[in-house]
Order: C-alpha cells, then sequence, then structure tokens
C-alpha cells in the first residue's frame, strides 16, 4: 500500500476507532440470567411503586366498555364509554356507576338493575375495549417523546419501549418518575441499565406517570433535587 493510499485510511480508521469508543462507554451491564428483582423495600419508600398490577383492575373515566346482555341483542351496547363523572348510560336502565367498579362489579350491579325491572335471570358481560385513561409522558433522551396509551401492567421498561427506547448517548443512570398524588408530587430515580439486568425494582406505570430520561430538559430546581435522591430506587416526596 503506498503512503498516499494510507493517508487517505486514516479518516476511516479514526472513525472505526471512534465509533468503538462510544460504544465502550456505552455498553449496558450484562444481564444475569435467573429472577428479576420485583419485591418493593417499605424502608425505601417503595410501596408506591409496585412490581405487578392487581387482579382486579378498577375502571376509570375515559375507559371504553362493551356491554352484552345475553339474549337481548337491543339491549347491548358494543362500545360506551365513561364519563368523566364515571357513569355510562345503559338502555332501559340509565346512568349507571362504573368508574372505580371493577368488571365484576360492574356486571353484577347491571343485572341487579335489569332483573329489578326489566328482565328474569339477565346475564350480562362487560369487557374493556380500551383503556383510554391510561397515558404516560415520556420525554427526555428518547428516540420518540410523546403521550402514550398503555395497557394496566406495563412498567417502566414498557413506557420507555412505546417511546421506541432510549436515545443511544441516554445517561441510563438517570431516568425519573414523577406522579401526582393527593398527598403531592411523589418521584423516583432509576438506574435503567440496573432495571433492564433485572437487579432494580421495574415499577408498574399508572395513569398520568410522567418518565423523564435523562435531566438535561427539566429546570435547574428539578435537577438538583434529583442528584439528592440515591440512584438505589429511593422514593421520596417533592
Amino acid at each position: 500500500m503506498t503512503r498516499r493510499a494510507s493517508r487517505d485510511f486514516l479518516p476511516y480508521i479514526a472513525l472505526v476507532l471512534a465509533t468503538t469508543l462510544v460504544s465502550g462507554c456505552i455498553r449496558q451491564a450484562p444481564i444475569t440470567p435467573g429472577l428479576a428483582n420485583s419485591t418493593p423495600v417499605p424502608e425505601l419508600g417503595q410501596t408506591n411503586y409496585i412490581a405487578q398490577v392487581g387482579a382486579d383492575y378498577l375502571l376509570r373515566p375515559a375507559d371504553k366498555l362493551s356491554v352484552t346482555v345475553f339474549r337481548e341483542a337491543e339491549l347491548s351496547l358494543p362500545e360506551v364509554t365513561i364519563s368523566a363523572e364515571g357513569r355510562i348510560s345503559v338502555p332501559l336502565v340509565g346512568p349507571v356507576q362504573a368508574a372505580g367498579m371493577t368488571i365484576e362489579n360492574l356486571e353484577q350491579r347491571l343485572e341487579q338493575l335489569y332483573d329489578a325491572r326489566y328482565l328474569r335471570s339477565p346475564d350480562i358481560a362487560v369487557n374493556v375495549i380500551e383503556y383510554a385513561s391510561h397515558v404516560v409522558t415520556v420525554e427526555g433522551a428518547v428516540e420518540r417523546e410523546g403521550l402514550y396509551t398503555f395497557r394496566p401492567g406495563t412498567t417502566l421498561t414498557g413506557a420507555i419501549s412505546l417511546a421506541a427506547g432510549p436515545e443511544r448517548v441516554a445517561d441510563m443512570r438517570e431516568v425519573a418518575v414523577f406522579r401526582q398524588t393527593q398527598q403531592g408530587t411523589l418521584i423516583a430515580k432509576f438506574d435503567y441499565a440496573k432495571v433492564r439486568a433485572g437487579t432494580m425494582l421495574d415499577p408498574v406505570i399508572q395513569p398520568g406517570d410522567r418518565v423523564v430520561v435523562g435531566t438535561d430538559n427539566l429546570s435547574q430546581t428539578w435537577q438538583d433535587f434529583l442528584r439528592t435522591i440515591p440512584v438505589l430506587g429511593i422514593f421520596t416526596q417533592f
């Protein structure tokens, strides 16, 4: 190879070396086979961030349902949305409270109402068509920031996946979850590399949560506050 040809290859070699160095910097911790950590630690304030969804989902406003009254097609509803007040309107009966009830509870309530005046031993099935009330904001160092709908039981990992995953240069050690409660804003910081490796709790996301990957687009006040939170999943109130 001539000296000129060697000089021509210098930019290419430099690019390869740079790519290798960057890859080495962002390489994630190896994933160890086995059971992932899914047990909240009360001493760390983790009781508000469960690792699995409850068995009985409570219906919320904006959820879309179907109501099937067997052998009574004219009374069935292919689609009905729970109002902001938490009610649905069904034929003959009128408004019925739905928000805050499980599907089984709502089925039993509708059967009681129809049985009292209109039908003999009605058989009613309720299904959730769309969990429209379940939205999460994902922003920061992700591929596609936005507001996303999700199914109950979706975890932090699932929420970030909805945003097409983190950017290559994302600081995986600082992923914050903001949650509004009656007591105020609850904040948790996660080391996402450890979450993916199964060594840190992967919490279930709740409707209205805000997930921020990295802290660059947060105000200085939030950045300073988050720096006071230890990395290993201690949850606190702002």
